[in-house]
């Protein structure tokens, strides 16, 4: 079963994994040091970051390290382009307002 890249991404525990990752790669026992939880509970949360190619194994020796996907969170920066470019004119206008405002005060 795919998951949702957004439902993934949803969870506060997955992004502060996904951004640990983007720093370097870390296996899970070292991801796991930077939670309140156990192994397996971060384990599951990379199968679910996996399962939506956020994430990569790559094996070295007995460890798995798990790598950023960049590719797969270009698709997050896309959709999330729209709403940049929509508070983006919001805030024109309001600069625009303000302005205004300050010009027909003086």
């Amino acid at each position: 079963m795919r998951r949702d890249i957004f439902q993934a991404i949803a969870d506060p525990t997955r992004r502060t994994i996904l951004t640990l990752i983007a720093v370097q790669a870390m296996t899970p026992n070292a991801l796991a040091a930077y939670f309140d939880t156990t192994r397996q509970a971060v384990s599951k949360h990379l199968k679910i970051l996996a399962e939506c190619e956020l994430v990569r194994q790559e094996q070295q020796g007995r460890e798995i390290y798990y790598q950023l996907e960049i590719g797969r969170m270009k698709e997050i920066d896309n959709w999330l382009e729209q709403f940049r470019k929509l508070w983006e004119n919001r805030f024109g206008q309001l600069d625009e307002l303000l302005l205004t405002l300050k010009n027909k005060q003086q």
